[in-house]
């Protein structure tokens, strides 16, 4: 069993997610690959203090890297994707504005 904060390992910055962030507000997490979606909508609402209206989960292939005649492979690992209810929204980053 994860702490809740333990589960939310970090949120999954992208082009992509940050324009689903700001239309449909949606959140990316990767979290452990045996969390389910009852303990990241719980981890999510007690970190965050925010409603959660749906989380959906995929397991993201580890790729194949080579250094030389070396072949190695990175490690599966899970993403989340919470959608908020209407009026809730995570700010990662601030959004304060910059004083010149």
């Amino acid at each position: 069993m994860y702490n809740p904060y333990e589960l939310l390992r970090r949120p999954h910055i992208t082009e992509k997610g940050s324009a689903a962030a700001g239309e449909l507000s949606r959140v990316v997490f990767e979290v452990p690959v045996d969390a389910n979606k009852v303990q990241i909508k719980k981890a999510i609402q007690h970190v965050f203090n925010v409603e959660v209206s749906s989380v959906k989960t995929m397991i993201v292939r580890g790729k194949l890297k080579r250094r030389g005649k070396t072949v190695g492979k990175r490690p599966n690992w899970k993403k989340a994707i919470v959608t908020l209810k209407a009026g809730f929204e995570i700010d990662f980053f601030g959004g304060g504005t910059m004083a010149s």
